[in-house]
């Protein structure tokens, strides 16, 4: 059998949610209308707003739901541009999304560096909140999809609100899986996505602050208050906050969760202390654990878990299936052959200790074949 150890790609989807899809598949009718079939998908939308804006301390009538994360981070650049935004700051260890959506932009786009740690610098960002004439929309991830490294971004996003700055904060990682409090956050936008915490995939949010103007990216109906124009997928939605609900029902989720990551962490090193786990040192998701082993390239890693039962990923898998050397280690300072080794082990709700445990056996099982060739890059 099979043992998936991929939730920051997507989470496997709760019961929960897959019986609130079903539910609200039956209901078939558009909320858009005004008869009581309509009225009741409208209730369902609502309702679920209500929920999932609540879990990150928001208000409902300033969620907007999208397709997904992508979506919303494309929404938030564009309803940037329109609030003023000349300028587009992204931290170096931003998500392909972001980093594709501020180059779509046509705004001039600047890298904002992270420490080795790979947390955004912030000895960085005040001379560059002191020389920045024109309005500018900064970019930082709540927390890294490829180390789970979890980034400053209520203390930044105090120095650009206070700096008169916008901000937008990729939460996509954090949903369901560690605190994020939107008010609390000084961010101008958030987006959200529900297949990182066992929701169905397809189905997203953008949180907007509320004397944040968002004009429609997708045009075509007066949706969303006029924000998202589409009908409204009711089933994702409202299966989206059954797996919000599901996961904030549960406190001791998140610690039992880390203790299974760290039990793979300490097998790995314990065995292979030459092994580089990213972000030890900081704070991370409970459930991510990014270790690069010189000499072994990701894609062969990947292959060769597959094999051996478990899937895994090589950083994010929102590129299309391709494996490629990881930009999120470069900048945290790797080298070239670390970079190109890099694996990422995401363990969430689905796992268990034994998992973890034969994870890290099959693990350095195979690895112990190439631990000479390794060695001899490393050296």
């Amino acid at each position: 059998m099979s043992v998936y150890l991929d939730h920051n790609a997507s989470a496997p989807v709760r019961p929960e949610a897959a019986d609130a899809v079903a539910e609200a598949l039956r209901m078939s009718a558009n909320p858009s209308s005004v008869h009581g079939a309509g009225r009741a998908a409208r209730a369902c939308v609502e309702r679920s707003r209500t929920t999932i804006a609540r879990s990150v301390c928001a208000r409902a009538e300033d969620l907007i739901f999208t397709s997904g994360g992508t979506e919303a981070n494309n929404l938030a650049i564009h309803a940037a541009k329109a609030l003023g935004a000349e300028r587009v700051v992204i931290s170096a260890v931003e998500h392909d999304a972001v980093r594709a959506a501020a180059a779509a932009s046509g705004l001039p786009v600047t890298v904002w560096p992270v420490t080795g740690d790979g947390r955004a610098n912030l000895s960085w960002l005040e001379p560059d909140l002191a020389d920045a004439d024109a309005k500018t929309l900064y970019a930082l991830m709540a927390a890294n999809n490829e180390t789970g490294v979890i980034q400053p971004f209520a203390e930044a996003g105090a120095r650009i609100g206070a700096a008169g700055h916008l901000f937008h904060i990729d939460a996509v990682q954090m949903t369901g899986k560690a605190p994020f409090d939107f008010a609390a956050s000084g961010a101008t936008f958030a987006a959200l996505s529900a297949h990182k915490a066992g929701g169905p995939q397809g189905v997203g949010a953008l949180v907007a602050a509320c004397d944040a103007q968002v004009g429609a990216l997708i045009t075509g109906g007066g949706q969303e208050k006029g924000r998202r124009g589409g009908t409204e997928n009711v089933a994702g939605i409202a299966g989206f906050a059954a797996a919000i609900e599901a996961a904030v029902a549960d406190p001791g989720e998140a610690v039992r969760i880390a203790a299974v990551r760290d039990r793979c962490e300490s097998l790995i090193t314990a065995a292979a202390p030459e092994v580089t786990i990213w972000g030890a040192d900081a704070d991370r998701l409970p459930g991510t654990l990014c270790l690069s082993a010189p000499g072994w390239a990701s894609e062969i890693q990947v292959i060769a878990m597959d094999l051996a039962g478990f899937a895994v990923s090589a950083g994010s898998a929102c590129s299309s299936g391709k494996v490629r050397k990881s930009q999120v280690l470069e900048a945290m300072g790797a080298s070239p052959h670390e970079a190109e080794s890099a694996l990422r082990v995401s363990f969430g709700w689905t796992n268990t200790m034994e998992d973890a445990e034969a994870f890290a056996n099959a693990w350095l099982n195979d690895y112990a074949r190439v631990r000479p060739r390794a060695a001899a890059v490393s050296a």
